[in-house]
């Protein structure tokens, strides 16, 4: 092959079956590879990019590759290896040395800020001008972002329009694209933007930043990479000396550097072209932190000659799922092409299930793991639940609690001890109890009401010294022997007044009123919606999903006749945070995720849940096909963590933003190749399927061909009390077909402030209009009759139009009698009590358990 042309060696279906074991020993270390991954590690003489499909063994290659290096004459010290994590980096250390011996531990290995602030240092009279010493201080977030809001108030800006969190993120973009303040200051594109944010002082707080980093002897993590790269650039002499040291360079997870690291290992590298990077252009997942995409696909033009690699056999998975994997990805424009394959199993198809609501889908996922674990054998750390945002981790912790299921939150945090809910739950516990100290301090100053530390603090000192609570004290701070200044104290009183008007209200309105308009009027919501960057979004997400447990809770307890104040959705909070603190040593745990965090990582069971527009693909990237195109490498990313069984599901309604939404299934679904998935929804059994019964069928847009002839028997899972059950399964019909009339993805701007689309027909469209939006009013109406007027009331029929004129207070209900509820699902009449408002009836629901529900507001539908 001519050495100037860009070559590629694929794999093939040749290769090994399973993962090739390791033998021991720098002479026979290489046995361990197939083909293609040894051809990759030996070749060493220019720049080479290894495309690494999922599962494909990517990190044993770069280890191998750098113990080969060090048997093929290379020093320990001439070659670097950057990495994303810490983690990486020490496993990979030590896996090099139990191939090559101690030699390894010399090794320049660590993730890019490390390794860089190391150079740094050694360097630190060449920097900036002289104005770092070696001993510089490396700020975090929080610092950067404390300097940030200091440089606001200093300039006497409004720290509302110019939020710290968005004036960091602005700044870090900055320096990510390489540009100092007074580039920054020159850059019509970057003055612009900012003018259309409402921040114009941006260049100035940018150059304030910068200079009070070096004022202080400090640098943010950007700063690492953008001194190092000044540093190389304003000085040759030292890029040339650190070039010569490190003779080769590997880089891991080269689709998520972003322009900054690309260009440093440019500058290093250039010459020589030692350089090996490895990674997957399928799984750049991370452009909103600033991965560019570009770095990886255009990797062979950079650098000319360079040698291209795939490996594109799948350990992991079965064959079914990595061709499921294939079949989505492929509709990406922009990639590399590869046809990842795997000689295991075949395996079952994926399962795409639709339930009625996201409370139907949380069930039957927590149901499919128990009977996994019941009657499978299964572990539960074998299941992993993925979800595209953080906000849909509440109903499954929520159901998992419920149902005594161990899990975890990896890669984030409970749902109940984020940052804005504990602080909308420290306004609810004042309310409730004004001696909650806690509370009382949390939110004194939350949002900003002028009362600060130092009163707070004053404050505190009287409540300690006569031993009384921090409420009693702000009353008459003056009879505890605290000073406080008139201003002051006015604000004090008018918090008083807030909080108080609500406590006045707590025996009179239900937890899911007061709560919204003490969220509302507190000035919360304002503050949580006043930004629009990621964090912020996650926020607000995270809000409106507290809204939706607020109306469960109302709602649920009503139909049980239990209590619905804000103490008793106090209690339920309580009670769940403190599950949440369970064993953290046993490590046999659902795992509950984000699908960026589940990057790299693998589960025997997975679930992909919230397949629906509007939530994957994300509202916010749906403008543009880069953005998309994300989104679909987002999801290649969950099915590619399955082993053995992937299932997608999605809800036909789920309750966002204050009101029901009805969202079509995702576009994503029809990329994937419909031969190779089962198109499920139950009719009977609201998705309790895979180790238990099933029943697939037609309708709202899954299955919409009909007809036997497109359909197989499944095979018979043993399920319920009640032994056997047939199964039903829509097959072999078109994906696209089934979940949207448009072949192709239309690129649209955001769709959240647009009216929610209803995609299961009109008539269906014009009942949920009338009933206000309740798909349990919906269901009444369907199966009873309601008429329009009580409907559009927003009212139950009374017990008499429900029973046909005939005063019945049962409402034909009887013992044994199936019945389906809206939220519990589908379960028998086991016993029925009570008169005229108190009617009451016990059902025995399949996935949720005995209820016993007052009837006038359950609406039980009979079957």
């Amino acid at each position: 092959m001519n050495d100037n042309s860009n070559e590629i060696f694929e794999s093939s279906s040749s290769g090994i079956g399973s993962l090739p074991t390791e033998e021991g020993g720098p002479g026979n270390f290489l046995n361990a590879l197939n083909e293609y991954q040894r051809t990759a590690v030996e070749y060493i003489d220019g720049a080479s990019l290894v495309i690494a499909g999922a599962g494909s063994g990517k990190t044993r290659v770069l280890t191998y590759k750098i113990a080969y290096l060090l048997t093929q004459g290379y020093h320990a010290w001439e070659i670097m290896a950057l990495t994303f994590t810490n983690k990486a980096a020490r496993e990979m250390k030590d896996r090099i040395a139990s191939l090559v011996g101690p030699e390894a531990q010399s090794l320049q290995m660590g993730t890019f800020h490390s390794v860089f602030a190391r150079i740094l240092r050694r360097e630190a009279a060449s920097l900036a001008g002289g104005h770092y010493d070696s001993n510089f201080t490396i700020y975090d977030d929080a610092d950067s972002k404390s300097l940030c809001k200091s440089i606001i108030k200093q300039l006497e800006l409004d720290d509302k329009v110019y939020k710290p969190a968005d004036v960091h993120n602005r700044i870090s973009w900055a320096k990510n694209k390489l540009m100092m303040p007074e580039q920054y200051a020159a850059d019509m594109n970057a003055l612009a933007h900012d003018r259309d944010s409402k921040m114009p002082e941006m260049a100035k707080i940018y150059e304030m930043y910068v200079v009070n980093c070096r004022k202080s002897n400090a640098m943010d993590f950007d700063d690492l990479l953008v001194y190092t790269f000044r540093l190389f650039y304003d000085n040759p002499d030292i890029k040339k000396r650190y070039a010569e040291k490190y003779r080769f360079l590997l880089v891991d997870e080269y689709q998520d550097t972003n322009y900054a690291q690309q260009q440093i290992v440019w500058q290093l590298a250039s010459e020589h072209q030692h350089v090996c990077v490895v990674g997957d252009d399928a799984q750049s997942i991370y452009g909103f932190r600033g991965a560019n995409i570009d770095n990886i696909l255009d990797f062979q033009q950079q650098y000319e000659g360079s040698k291209l690699f795939k490996l594109e056999q799948n350990y992991r998975s079965t064959q079914r799922i990595v061709q499921a994997a294939n079949s989505l990805i492929k509709h990406n424009d922009r990639q590399i092409q590869k046809n990842v394959f795997s000689e295991n199993a075949e395996g079952e198809k994926l399962i795409m299930r639709q339930l009625a609501s996201d409370r139907e889908e949380t069930i039957s996922v927590c149901r499919e793991i128990r009977l996994g674990v019941k009657r499978n054998g299964l572990m539960f750390k074998d299941f992993a639940v993925l979800y595209r945002t953080n906000f849909q981790s509440r109903t499954f912790e929520e159901q998992m609690l419920k149902d005594g299921i161990p899990y975890r939150i990896y890669g984030g945090m409970s749902f109940y001890q984020r940052k804005e809910i504990k602080d909308i739950v420290a306004y609810f516990r004042l309310v409730v109890n004004h001696n909650d100290e806690e509370a009382f301090r949390r939110i004194i100053n939350y949002p900003t009401r002028g009362i600060g530390d130092t009163t707070v603090n004053k404050l505190l000192a009287g409540a300690n010294a006569y031993r009384e609570s921090l409420w009693t004290v702000s009353e008459n701070p003056s009879a505890y022997g605290v000073n406080i200044a008139k201003g002051t104290l006015t604000k004090l009183a008018d918090f008083r007044t807030f909080i108080n008007s609500y406590t006045e209200r707590l025996d009179k309105e239900d937890a899911f009123d007061l709560g919204r308009e003490i969220i509302k009027m507190s000035g919360i919501s304002a503050d949580i919606y006043s930004g629009s960057n990621p964090e912020d979004v996650s926020r607000q997400e995270n809000l409106d999903e507290f809204l939706s447990s607020m109306q469960d809770f109302v709602e649920g307890n009503r139909e049980e006749g239990l209590p619905i104040g804000l103490v008793d959705f106090l209690q339920d909070v309580s009670l769940m945070s403190d599950k949440d603190s369970g064993d953290a040593e046993d490590d046999n745990k659902v795992t509950l995720m984000t699908i960026h965090s589940a990057k790299g990582l693998e589960f025997p069971h997975v679930f992909v849940v919230g397949m629906e527009e509007n939530i994957f693909p994300s509202p916010m990237c749906t403008d543009s096909m880069r953005k998309l195109e994300e989104e679909r490498r987002l999801l290649y990313v969950a099915i590619t963590r399955a082993e053995k069984r992937c299932i997608l599901t999605c809800a036909k309604s789920r309750y966002r933003f204050g009101h029901m939404e009805f969202d079509a299934p995702s576009r994503f679904l029809k990329d994937i190749d419909s031969r190779l998935v089962q198109v499920e929804r139950s009719d009977d059994d609201y998705g309790s399927t895979g180790y238990g019964s099933t029943r697939g069928g037609n309708g709202y847009g899954f299955g919409g061909y009909g007809g036997d002839s497109f359909r197989t028997p499944a095979p018979s899972l043993r399920g319920r009390a009640g032994g056997e059950a047939a199964s039903r399964w829509q097959n072999s019909v078109p994906v696209a077909s089934q979940f949207m009339a448009d072949p192709k993805p239309k690129i649209t701007a955001p769709r959240r402030p647009e009216k929610p689309v209803n995609p299961y027909g009109e008539a269906f469209q014009r009942r949920i209009v009338a009933s206000g939006g309740s798909l349990k009013r919906v269901n009444e109406a369907l199966s009873q009759g309601t008429n329009r007027s009580n409907m559009l009331s927003g009212q139950a029929p009374s017990l008499r139009e429900r029973a046909g004129g005939e005063a019945n207070w049962y409402q034909g209900l009887s013992v044994g009698m199936k019945v389906e509820h809206a939220r519990f699902g589908v379960g028998m009449v086991t016993a029925l009590e009570g008169q005229a408002d108190s009617a009451k009836a016990t059902v025995e629901f399949r996935n949720a358990g005995t209820k016993q529900l007052l009837l006038k507001f359950a609406k039980l539908k009979k079957i």
